[in-house]
């Protein structure tokens, strides 16, 4: 499937969900899962290709990944701001990652140009917006850095399968703290400003952490050298975490930048579709983004190293740093010896109130932190949320295979950076119609169902990877190439139809007040479960003794993932009574057709 025609359906869609009403949950779905499809949220795991994309592992690579909780990511959702904002009051003013200060001009402009106009979905196009819609743009399009990121272990670092998968593991962590980017963005303001220094800090941290990985080594060393010389290693695991903390922290900015726009629109009484529009752009800017880095990133490492397609992708984060300086924002000024704040007419009284009793703006951000984390901890101690959670947490922690079955593919059968980029586009594509199957299908059908039965059917479909691992499929008259693009396909599309219901699940668990920030939790909760799989799948990797040159126990390993993906659903009585009612009956309304991730 050639790239524009990928593009082309992506855009349909994205045009699609802009012209539906946007005043239902339901709807975000869509543009949420469209963006973890084809970009960052998903780690990694051909067990049960049936799990959300809510990490955002390097081992984006789709043939082998069962979305676990997608990111990215997303996505890393994880994260997703946007549903959130459809879930919680207008008038709540403590959302994760939103501040009042961010204001971004929504309201049509009669003399902007119209085509430029309906090619941002209805959006005036405006310096802010502009600067906007290429930060996600660059979230997506960062993906190019993924497949390089793999060979870099794996052919740089001479890392087996079981190291490769704890490294995945450690460098999905910064995205488990993502409400931690929210406090500090909200709370603590860099030189006077709560966005822009914060997408200047990660624009500036993604180009280093990339530039250190292109050119901090001196080039690919050979031999064993590399693989023992402990100062590259750990300069190179740093890196890569410092990368993904950056995109992690442009995320939230972004998010909350988006969030906050969507409730001015709200409460300015502008036209619904003009919010909708907006979340469509920044998220089909993402998914454009990731389509065009799926596509290319394959193509690249056939004719140069993963070092030099690092060199090219530091190039983006300063895109994300220059483009902030447009984003409109009143700056904080502070002087304590003075009654005086210029950072929004509505906060003036209370900042004012909190520097007269409790000694400054820092206690009172703090206290804000100890508040907002106390409401959390209550409402995870109630049963009927912290069960579901746990649940949900188990079912992404069983273990995985994906790295050992990189290797096989690689050095075993033989595929290259080029076809497994290919794969990891059109899953990446076909997962689009995942997301359509169930908002037709399937939205009516209680959670709980559709975990128990997508866990059941990716069972045996998971185990066909048995054959491929016997080469039996040959056997067949089944070309290695083809098993493996068929395989993924249906794989994806059943992953995307058991992931959206655990964004239901995760935004019905919400209760009014602390809307957002425990949705963030949440994900970054399911983050967290999918680092677990992953290293508990390093761990029964090294146990079995599969390496880069031994899979005489791959289908072991492989068998034993399948069947453990199983073993949550003893606890699937958790779900009783969360969501057995219809997403239909919960909106009052109907969803409209084109949802995603």
């Amino acid at each position: 499937m050639g790239a524009s025609t990928v593009t082309l359906a992506a855009l349909l869609v994205i045009f699609q969900t802009s012209s539906t009403s946007w005043s239902s949950p339901s709807s975000i779905f869509y543009v949420h899962s469209f963006t973890n499809v084809v970009t960052r949220r998903s780690t990694p795991s051909r067990t049960l290709q049936i799990r959300s994309r809510l990490t955002h592992s390097s081992l984006d690579i789709a043939l082998f990944k069962r979305p676990r909780c997608l990111a990215s990511a997303g996505t890393d959702l994880e994260e997703s701001s946007i549903i959130t904002t459809q879930l919680s009051s207008p008038d709540d003013d403590d959302d994760d990652g939103i501040d009042e200060q961010t204001n971004l001009s929504t309201h049509d402009n009669n003399n902007s140009n119209p085509l430029l106009k309906k090619l941002f979905l209805g959006i005036d196009p405006t310096p802010d917006i502009i600067a906007i819609a290429t930060i996600y743009f660059v979230e997506g399009a960062l993906g190019l850095a993924r497949l390089a990121q793999t060979f870099l272990l794996k052919e740089d670092l001479h890392m087996g399968p079981a190291e490769m998968s704890a490294t995945m593991g450690i460098l999905a962590l910064p995205w488990t703290i993502k409400p931690l980017y929210g406090f500090l963005s909200d709370g603590f303001p860099i030189f006077g400003y709560r966005r822009r220094s914060y997408l200047v800090l990660a624009g500036m941290v993604g180009f280093l952490s990339y530039a250190t990985l292109a050119w901090g080594s001196n080039g690919s060393a050979s031999g064993s050298d590399v693989a023992l010389n402990d100062m590259a290693l750990t300069r190179t695991i740093i890196s890569l975490l410092l990368s993904s903390a950056s995109i992690a922290l442009a995320d939230v900015v972004a998010d909350g930048i988006v969030v906050q726009k969507t409730r001015d629109a709200v409460n300015n009484g502008d036209d619904p579709a003009i919010a909708g529009g907006l979340q469509s752009l920044c998220w089909g800017s993402a998914a454009i983004g990731g389509l065009i880095s799926a596509y290319f990133s394959g193509s690249l490492l056939e004719t140069m190293s993963p070092r030099d397609v690092f060199g090219i992708a530091s190039v983006l984060p300063l895109a994300v740093g220059g483009m902030s300086l447009l984003i409109e924002e009143e700056p904080v000024t502070r002087k304590y010896n003075q009654s005086e704040e210029t950072i929004g007419n509505k906060d003036i009284a209370e900042i004012a109130e909190s520097q007269n009793t409790t000694g400054g703006d820092m206690e009172s951000a703090i206290q804000s932190v100890q508040t907002q984390i106390s409401s959390i901890w209550e409402t995870l101690r109630q049963p009927n949320i912290y069960k579901p959670i746990l649940f949900l947490f188990l079912w992404k922690a069983t273990p995985t295979s994906e790295g050992a079955m990189l290797y096989f593919l690689t050095n075993d059968i033989g595929f290259g950076p080029e076809f497994l980029g290919r794969v990891r586009l059109l899953t990446a594509a076909s997962s689009l119609l995942g997301v359509w199957l169930y908002n037709q299908y399937l939205r009516r059908v209680a959670i709980k169902d559709i975990l128990f039965w997508t866990s059941l059917i990716s069972v045996p479909l998971g185990l066909t990877q048995l054959l491929l691992i016997s080469h039996y499929n040959r056997e067949l008259g089944i070309p290695d190439g083809a098993f493996i693009f068929g395989d993924d396909v249906i794989s994806s599309i059943l992953g995307e139809m058991a992931f959206l219901p655990t964004l239901v699940l995760a935004a019905r668990l919400c209760p009014p007040g602390v809307e957002a920030v425990l949705f963030a939790t949440l994900m970054s909760i399911y983050n967290f479960a999918s680092t677990v799989g992953t290293e508990l799948g390093a761990a029964l990797t090294k146990f079995l003794q599969v390496s880069e040159t031994d899979f005489s126990n791959l289908a072991l390993l492989t068998f034993t993932c399948n069947i453990a993906s199983l073993l949550p659903l003893v606890f699937i009585g958790w779900l009783d009574g969360v969501g057995d009612e219809s997403q239909e009956e919960m909106e009052g309304k109907e969803i409209s057709g084109s949802d995603k991730d």
